[in-house]
């Protein structure tokens, strides 16, 4: 799980939840998480099959809702701290499934690792508008806290840009998701790839 991690947002989107997936897989990325929080449970679910057929030897997860992952047969879920407990998802979806926590707190981080977490979402790492309830920004310290005491992968997220990736990684993160620095721009596939570039 290294390099851009992909979260689609259709309210940011300028072309669309579809297009913006296709570019994303054009730039070489190999998680994509679906995001809606505000569609109704037929529209999510239909946009999530027509997503999951896209994702051909690309990770697809699906935020926060574990009965939608499993209607349309995706890889897994990526779930906060007001969601499911992951060992409750894992109840659910079984051992074969990917479980992704958003981690604010190093007790978060190390719970989540305890429950059986595949990956770790730190967040938010610097001030974000695109997630209006992610928290006070934890900045690269606690990034670099759970990275010496957790062995996951580490997906970082929350106000990360072209300028400050580079620090980012640096700090310990596996892969980097940055939503309105990718989708809000004409040109979504050189905005990943530009990203991409940072992982060598």
């Amino acid at each position: 799980m290294k390099g851009y991690y992909f979260i689609t947002d259709a309210r940011l989107s300028r072309a669309g939840n579809i297009s913006d997936v296709q570019n994303a897989l054009a730039a070489g990325v190999r998680v994509v998480q679906y995001r809606d929080k505000w569609a109704d449970d037929a529209a999510l679910i239909a946009e999530a099959r027509l997503l999951r057929r896209l994702c051909q030897g690309a990770f697809f997860l699906i935020n926060d809702r574990v009965e939608v992952a499993l209607a349309v047969g995706a890889d897994g879920v990526h779930l906060g701290q007001k969601d499911l407990s992951c060992r409750e998802a894992r109840r659910w979806l079984g051992a074969g499934k990917i479980i992704g926590i958003t981690v604010n707190t190093m007790e978060q981080a190390l719970e989540a690792a305890r429950q059986g977490a595949d990956y770790l979402g730190v967040a938010p790492i610097f001030a974000t508008h695109t997630k209006p309830d992610a928290g006070v920004p934890a900045g690269l310290r606690l990034l670099r806290e759970v990275r010496r005491r957790v062995n996951l992968p580490l997906i970082a997220i929350g106000g990360i840009n072209q300028d400050n990736a580079p620090a980012v990684i640096a700090a310990g993160a596996d892969g980097i998701c940055a939503i309105s620095a990718v989708v809000t721009r004409p040109d979504v596939q050189a905005a990943i790839s530009g990203f991409q570039r940072l992982f060598g």
